[in-house]
């Protein structure tokens, strides 16, 4: 074949070894997808014959050569029925299962574990709540729910994994999240499919599932030391945050011990759910959701915490279910003259100082 490029014929040979019209169904959502993907397929291409074979038939036997004189003909109340019932018939099975499959991969279910992910100009950056960062890849358990809560620091992107039927946008601003399970290990292509710049192209990455005791020696073997809690509560500490948000009966800042999932009295008397993104918004900007009983005097952080950092003290107030570990760092801030209290402060300060921005 040495007439053909040896590029192209790599790429041919690698196209015909590879070729699949779908991707693998890798995940437990993934053949209802499918299955409705086909269903739409199936009911266009029935429309489309039944419309061309009517268009064949109506232009032979309606041709002027036989019929020279227009003819009246008088319309079938029957027939007019029939052509609207049974398309409205088949595009509400459409709706309702399209509803159905909405709702089932956008509501993640209760034990999912959660993950953060952060998309920015070309890449994606993964961070565990044990503390694991990745970039460009994503391990994740089989046969376990994994929730992906999603966040861009620049441009919009979406978050593909075709194998698994998960497409989702990432939003500059906003958390948005999205649900898979993976049924069978390997590893899985991962894509940025929103246009986001000159490296668009090379926005990839790769999605690894595996088997339960795999993905625990994975998880073992990848530890950072400190998981995202254990740096939020030092970013929590080195911002000066535990000084008004103490759970004390004359604190400045309302108490925020098993604060997400709860409700929220605002200042205006509503209420609302208290989530990650009330948590972050309130951090950025705290006159967005004033709370009922605090005068408006936080400080915005707006450009002095990343998102990395962001996500660290929405997982650190997540977990926190009592004001214990606030009050002991705010008696070991007071009374920082001992010799046990200097390191644990330096600790703090050194390793929030990666989270907020300079």
């Amino acid at each position: 074949m040495h007439f053909i490029s040896p590029v192209l014929w790599q790429f041919l040979i690698k196209w015909l070894t590879n070729f699949a019209i779908f991707p693998p169904e890798a995940s437990r959502i993934a053949p209802d997808v499918d299955a409705f993907y086909f269903y739409l397929i199936g009911i266009s291409v029935v429309g489309l014959v039944i419309v061309g074979l009517l268009v064949g038939v109506f232009s032979v036997r309606y041709r002027k050569e036989r019929n020279p004189e227009a003819t009246q003909i008088e319309g079938s109340t029957l027939l007019e029925a029939t052509w609207t019932i049974i398309p409205l018939a088949l595009f509400m099975v459409s709706f309702v299962w399209g509803a159905l499959l909405y709702f089932r991969i956008y509501n993640p279910p209760t034990n999912a574990m959660n993950v953060y992910v952060v998309g920015k100009q070309w890449m994606w950056k993964v961070e565990h709540p044990g503390g694991q960062h990745e970039i460009n890849s994503l391990h994740v358990p089989i046969n376990r729910p994994v929730q992906l809560t999603m966040i861009s620091q620049d441009v919009f992107h979406s978050f593909s994994i075709p194998a698994f039927r998960v497409k989702r946008e990432v939003i500059p601003g906003r958390y948005s999240t999205v649900w898979f399970e993976a049924t069978a290990p390997g590893t899985y292509h991962l894509f940025c499919t929103q246009y986001c710049g000159t490296l668009h192209s090379q926005m990839i990455g790769q999605v690894v599932a595996m088997t339960p005791d795999d993905y625990q020696a994975w998880i073992s073997g990848s530890t950072s030391g400190t998981s995202l809690a254990q740096n939020g509560e030092r970013l929590f500490a080195a911002l000066g945050c535990n000084s008004c948000h103490n759970g004390t009966p004359n604190a400045h800042g309302p108490s925020l011990a098993n604060v997400i999932g709860s409700q929220v009295q605002l200042a205006n008397g509503t209420y609302t759910t208290a989530t990650d993104a009330f948590v972050r918004d309130s951090i950025l900007n705290p006159t967005l959701h004033q709370v009922a009983g605090y005068a408006p005097i936080m400080p915005t952080y707006q450009g002095q915490v990343s998102e990395e950092g962001l996500i660290s003290l929405v997982e650190y107030i997540r977990r926190l279910d009592s004001n214990y570990r606030i009050d002991q760092t705010l008696n070991v801030s007071e009374t920082g003259a001992g010799s046990d209290a200097a390191p644990a402060s330096g600790t703090s300060t050194s390793t929030a100082s990666g989270m907020v921005k300079q």
